[in-house]
């Protein structure tokens, strides 16, 4: 009987950083999950003419463990066989809860200090809005903020989406995520 109760207890012992975890939570005061992305936000270039702003982002209740947050937004429609990574931010001080609209500028100015914006699949640093191909479906647009147990990611700007998805993954406590929506 004995060995019946050591595997519940030890659940039980995960319940609270299973429910913490969960109320990790990621918005935005210009997007709502599943709401389309407004034009200040999508990329002026490549038959797009937008603001190609990165939008106010504001998260809460990370993981106590929290060292650094990593900042992603992603499109798993594009037609490239891979997906299109529009802004990866990473070395974020675990004290900054929010980004305001514009500091994914290329200049890394508007960034938090310390923090690193590396390469989008526009072949630059920075936020890239979305500018998925005319006449395709819209596209999921995932923004994820990553609390990490480590301080900094041993990786430069140069660093692609691929590498960077990698060190986020193997380094995340925990994560959230909303999806916009964007056709043209």
């Amino acid at each position: 009987m004995r060995r019946v109760w050591i595997p519940v207890l030890l659940a039980m012992a995960a319940l609270p950083a299973v429910s913490f975890a969960a109320d990790f939570r990621l918005t935005s005061p210009t997007m709502k999950d599943q709401s389309t992305i407004g034009t200040e936000h999508v990329y002026n270039g490549f038959g797009c003419s937008g603001g190609n702003v990165s939008p106010e982002l504001r998260w809460e209740q990370a993981p106590k463990e929290t060292k650094s947050f990593a900042v992603t937004v992603y499109d798993p429609d594009a037609p490239t066989g891979s997906g299109w990574w529009h802004w990866i931010i990473f070395n974020i001080s675990p004290s900054v809860t929010s980004l305001p609209a514009g500091a994914g500028k290329p200049d890394g100015n508007s960034a938090p200090q310390g923090s690193i914006q590396s390469m989008t699949d526009f072949g630059q640093p920075g936020y890239g809005g979305p500018c998925p191909p005319q006449g395709d479906k819209p596209h999921r647009y995932i923004f994820t903020v990553y609390a990490l147990k480590v301080d900094q990611l041993p990786l430069k700007k140069e660093a692609s989406g691929a590498m960077t998805g990698f060190y986020l993954n193997q380094n995340a406590l925990g994560k959230t995520s909303f999806t916009a929506l964007y056709g043209r």
